[in-house]
């Protein structure tokens, strides 16, 4: 798959050209063998120092890179006998949100996720993963019904947002995100979010309620986008580096904060480069994670989840 590059990833690329160039010459002689070794050598030395000190906002670039693997693209690959389910029963089907039920190891498991597109007509069929109320209506319907079958609910985060637009608004977006943070905080079965790409606000909020917060290596995680941020503070998307500087919306920072429990490493070059890779490693997470809650009561889950949220954003005042 041809990767479109971001800015950082340029030097690797063209090395990785270079490397593409000697092997399609004719002959194995000596010289081209060792030009080989050396510039697959000097692309590893690239990737390894400049993956590991990427810039909170390279980060967030990497988050959106077109070609990373979304929520159906680890379906394929973490789960089997995956079954779709559509619609809220309520008013339709939202494309930027898929749910449905499938196998983890063996046991049977409820999926919920946010899905962008590939291409220009699925990104705009998937509503670029903003979902409408519908689509978090779904996933609590889905939520709900695992409850009651005793499944596990495996969560996986990738929206810049939940949808603006005048018809979410008329729908009850806010109230049917606010409802599913109230019905995920009490779920008497083991809920594990997954935060894959881009984690926006209450849009994000609304399925990542959960006993176990993971976070890929160069995700994001916030309350608002970093153009969002930059639009109020500074009335300029312009200067969403700095919003996202302050935000602290990283992997990293949320993990330091205590926001997080687990960041997955990606393969060098990001999970774009290597979604195999990144899918087994996202697999046996899970698998883990998921051995250990099952192990704790559930009622001391489920106060353990509340406690867990309801001390993001403690604070105390310091008198001078």
């Amino acid at each position: 798959m041809q990767n479109p590059l971001i800015d950082f990833e340029r030097n690797v690329q063209d090395l990785q050209g270079r490397i593409a160039r000697l092997k399609g010459m004719d002959g194995t002689g000596e010289d081209i063998g060792q030009a080989l070794a050396d510039l697959e050598g000097e692309t590893e030395r690239l990737k390894e120092a400049r993956y590991a000190n990427l810039t909170t906002w390279e980060r967030v670039q990497m988050a959106r890179h077109p070609n990373r693997p979304h929520t159906l693209d680890y379906v394929e690959r973490v789960f089997t006998d995956w079954v779709e389910i559509h619609g809220d029963r309520c008013f339709g089907d939202d494309p930027a949100i898929v749910t449905g039920f499938g196998r983890l190891n063996g046991r049977s498991v409820a999926i919920v996720g946010q899905q962008k597109g590939r291409d220009t007509r699925r990104r705009i069929h998937r509503n670029y993963g903003m979902p409408h109320p519908e689509g978090y209506r779904k996933a609590l319907r889905i939520m709900k019904l695992a409850e009651r079958q005793g499944l596990p609910v495996l969560s996986f985060v990738d929206t810049p947002g939940a949808y603006p637009g005048i018809g979410a608004e008329e729908r009850g977006v806010a109230e049917s995100i606010a409802v599913n943070v109230r019905e995920m905080s009490v779920l008497r079965v083991p809920v594990i979010v997954t935060i894959i790409g881009e984690g926006g606000s209450g849009g994000a909020l609304a399925i990542a309620v959960g006993d176990r917060i993971l976070m890929l290596e160069n995700a994001w995680y916030s309350v608002i986008s970093p153009e969002g941020c930059a639009s109020i503070l500074w009335r300029s998307p312009t200067k969403a580096r700095e919003a996202a500087e302050a935000l602290k919306l990283t992997a990293p920072d949320l993990d330091k904060l205590g926001i997080i429990d687990e960041i997955i490493v990606e393969p060098k070059g990001g999970a774009h480069s290597d979604w195999d890779g990144v899918a087994n490693t996202l697999r046996e997470r899970l698998i883990a994670n998921l051995d250990d809650l099952l192990k704790v009561p559930t009622d001391l889950r489920v106060e353990q989840r509340i406690d867990r949220f309801s001390a993001i954003g403690e604070w105390s005042e310091v008198e001078n």
